[in-house]
């Protein structure tokens, strides 16, 4: 008896010791990037945001709300989710030319999810791009929607300023990121992000990182504000040691807020009351769950910011390429519109790869996603 307990003592030493090995491995994989160290890290550590070896939100934000935890998520993940979770239609998309464009016209075109292109002032701007077919460090996992996976890096064209809110796949793609490099001349994130860019090949002059409640001012007339997002950071086992942020983005004309990932809470009124009013707000609206409430705002949710925002126009993004939630994919568009019939906002919802005109308060859209299966 005593034999086989240390055998079998042995066995499990021996394979907790294969899977500690196995994840060391794993997770030492160039995708993944780089944990900041060095000068960049003692920037880190001199930011109010960041104490005992984390940045942290603005308010008290738990991992899970609402009753939530590990156990319970995985449950409704696995046996739960909506069964129109992943649309088995294509999603309808424009194919744009970039190159094309005018660079007189102040526009944006929506690639899915949270990855879009800005042209203002002249300047062309890329906002988390994620031209990958998956969004996970793993190929068979996080797959985009048939129709979705439209645009790819080809088809970008030389960019002025890439912005980048955070670090999660679905924001910062390895292989995308680095097919772009050649075409950008700048690029723009939160504290610790850089770290992930130059493991990847970007030259350190070009990489320019910044906290919440600095103010950088870009060539070409534009000026970049941080703002606070609520939300959380991390492609590995340890989180929280980039930052997290949401962008307010001017020019003589225009004002966007550029939002990111975010949970409600006091800084959107705060944003709004500094910065504000915006032209437009674009904001994430899809993902949500009642367990990670603090973290991903609800469609409803969504409208209340736009309005402590003092936006003019609104574009919900996050949505209509991935499914990171157990929702039905359309969900997030339809529980907008709706809700929308109170608020009375103007609610932008363009195809993937459509044009809008910034500015252009007659363009109209129409509501692509009904009667898709």
């Amino acid at each position: 008896m005593r034999k086989s307990l240390r055998y079998m003592l042995i066995f499990l030493i021996s394979l907790a010791l294969l899977v500690y090995i196995g994840t060391w491995w794993f997770t030492r994989q160039p995708q993944f990037g780089k944990l900041p160290g060095g000068e960049r890290l003692a920037r880190i550590e001199r930011s109010p945001n960041y104490h005992n070896g984390a940045f942290r939100n603005q308010v008290p934000t738990p991992n899970f709300s609402n009753g939530g935890n590990f156990f319970r998520v995985f449950y409704e993940f696995a046996l739960k989710a909506d069964k129109r979770n992943i649309p088995t239609d294509s999603i309808p998309h424009v194919k744009t030319d970039l190159h094309a464009l005018s660079p007189a016209e102040d526009i944006l075109v929506w690639f899915g999810h949270s990855s879009y292109f800005i042209q203002l002032n002249g300047k062309r701007i890329l906002v988390d791009p994620v031209f990958n077919r998956n969004a996970s460090p793993v190929s068979f996992t996080t797959k985009s929607f048939l129709g979705a996976h439209a645009y790819g890096v080809e088809d970008i064209p030389a960019i002025d300023f890439l912005i980048i809110t955070h670090d999660h796949w679905d924001h910062l793609d390895f292989r995308t990121v680095s097919a772009l490099m050649p075409k950008v001349s700048a690029a723009y994130c939160p504290l610790g992000v850089g770290a992930h860019l130059e493991h990847w090949g970007y030259p350190a002059r070009n990489v320019h990182e910044s906290d919440w409640g600095e103010t950088t001012s870009l060539p070409g007339g534009l000026t970049l504000h941080t703002t606070p997002a609520r939300h959380f950071s991390g492609r590995g086992l340890k989180r929280n040691t980039s930052l997290w942020a949401s962008y307010v983005l001017q020019s003589s004309l225009r004002k966007i807020y550029i939002g990111g990932d975010s949970g409600m809470g006091p800084h959107f009124a705060k944003i709004g009351a500094q910065h504000g009013p915006f032209d437009l707000a674009i904001l994430e609206n899809g993902q949500y769950n009642p367990y990670w409430e603090n973290i991903h705002t609800r469609p409803e949710q969504v409208l209340e910011a736009a309005q402590q925002l003092q936006a003019r126009e609104v574009l919900p993004v996050h949505a209509a390429k991935f499914s990171l939630s157990n929702h039905a994919w359309d969900d997030p568009l339809v529980r907008i519109t709706e809700a929308n019939r109170s608020a009375g906002l103007r609610i932008l919802t363009p195809r993937i790869g459509e044009i809008v005109q910034l500015g252009d308060s007659t363009q109209q859209f129409s509501e692509w996603w009904r009667g898709l299966k």
